[in-house]
C-alpha cells in the first residue's frame, strides 16, 4: 500500500525542515516505505522553493509542485490530490499544527472500520484567539444549517482519503473549490477521528479575518441554494409589507393625518436594502457562472519535481 502525504506551502522557510523531518520518521519508524511527500509551492516569495528543491535533490521519495503564483490554499490542495499516486492520502499543513504523529494511528481507524475517509476533529485548538475559535464555532454551525448536505463541524483539512474518494476528486470538473467541502459531498464512509490541535512550530498564519470573511461567503456559494432561496423570501416579505402599509395609509386617510417624511425615508431604505441585497446574492451566483464557463485552469505549474506531467492538461499548464 502506498501512500501520500499531501502539504501545501506558502511561505513556510521557518517550518519546512521539521515538516519534512518528522513526517519522515513517522513513515520510516512505523514501516511504511512505500510513499511519497508531495509538497505543493503555492507561489511563495520567500525562501521555501529553495528548501523544497533541496528536499527533491536529496530524496526521490520528495515530490514538488512549484506554482507560477499564488493560487491559494485550496488550489495547492487540489493540485496535491490530482498529482498524488498512493491508495491513501495524508492532507497536512506544513505549520505542523496538526501532527504528522497521528499518521498511523488514523490508518489503524481506517483500517477498523473499513472507511474511506477518516477527519480530524479538533478537540481543542492551542494558540487560536478566543474571536477565531468563536467565529469558527459560529460559522459552521450555521453553514450546517443551511446547507444542501451536512458537513463535520469542528474540522479542518487534516484527513486520511482513500484511493475512492481520490478518483472521484479527479474527475469533479469544478474551477472554484473548497476542498474539505467536495471531499465531504463526494460521500462514502466518513467518520472522526478526535485529537488535539497543536499551536504552529513557526511563522504565523496566512489567514487573515478579511481572507477568511471570502472564504466564508465563497462556502456558502459554492454549497448552497439557500441565499437565492432567501432573496426570494426577502421580496416576498417586501410585497407583504407594502400591501400592509398600502393598507395603513387607506385607513390613515378616514382616521388620521399620515405621518411626516421620516416614516417614507425608512421605507425607501428598507425596500432599497432589499434588492441591494437580493441583487448581490444573484450576482454572487452569476460571478461563480462567470468563473465557470471561462474554463481557466485552476492553477498554472511552473515546474514538477521527482513528477510527472500534470494529470489534467485542462486543469494546469506545465512551463
Amino acid at each position: 500500500m502506498k501512500i501520500s502525504v499531501i502539504v501545501p506551502c506558502y511561505n513556510e522557510q521557518e517550518v519546512l525542515r521539521e515538516t519534512c523531518r518528522r513526517i519522515k520518521d513517522v513513515l520510516a519508524s512505523n514501516g511504511l516505505t512505500d510513499h511519497e511527500m508531495l509538497f505543493v509551492n503555492d507561489g511563495s516569495t520567500d525562501g521555501t522553493p529553495l528548501l523544497l528543491r533541496e528536499f527533491a535533490e536529496r530524496d526521490r521519495a520528495v515530490k514538488v509542485i512549484h506554482f507560477s503564483r499564488n493560487f491559494g490554499h485550496e488550489a495547492a490542495t487540489a493540485a496535491g490530490i490530482q498529482h498524488c499516486s498512493g491508495d491513501i492520502a495524508f492532507l497536512l499543513d506544513a505549520d505542523l499544527q496538526d501532527p504528522p504523529e497521528l499518521i498511523p494511528e488514523m490508518i489503524a481507524l481506517w483500517r477498523k472500520e473499513k472507511s474511506n475517509v477518516v477527519y480530524g476533529v479538533r478537540k481543542s485548538r492551542e494558540g487560536e484567539t478566543f474571536l477565531k475559535k468563536l467565529t469558527s464555532k459560529l460559522f459552521y454551525r450555521f453553514f450546517n444549517a443551511i446547507s444542501d448536505v451536512p458537513f463535520p463541524i469542528d474540522t479542518g483539512d487534516f484527513r486520511l482519503i482513500d484511493h475512492k474518494v481520490i478518483a472521484e476528486f479527479k474527475r469533479l470538473g469544478e474551477r472554484k473549490m473548497y476542498v474539505r467541502g467536495l471531499l465531504t459531498w463526494v460521500g462514502f464512509k466518513q467518520i472522526p477521528f478526535f485529537y488535539e490541535r497543536q499551536k504552529r512550530f513557526a511563522g504565523t498564519t496566512k489567514y487573515n479575518y478579511r481572507k477568511l470573511l471570502r472564504l466564508s461567503f465563497d462556502i456558502i456559494f459554492s454549497f448552497t441554494k439557500r441565499p437565492l432561496k432567501l432573496a426570494l423570501e426577502l421580496g416576498a416579505a417586501s410585497v407583504i409589507i407594502s400591501l400592509l402599509l398600502l393598507l395603513y395609509a387607506f385607513v390613515s386617510r378616514f382616521i388620521a393625518p399620515l405621518p411626516g417624511w421620516a416614516s417614507t425615508i425608512i421605507i425607501i431604505i428598507f425596500f432599497g436594502g432589499v434588492q441591494l441585497l437580493t441583487i448581490g446574492v444573484i450576482g454572487e451566483y452569476i460571478a461563480i457562472i462567470f468563473d465557470e464557463v471561462k474554463r481557466r485552469p485552476q492553477y498554472i505549474i511552473d515546474e514538477l519535481m521527482n513528477l510527472d506531467a500534470p494529470v489534467d492538461k485542462d486543469r494546469s499548464n506545465r512551463r
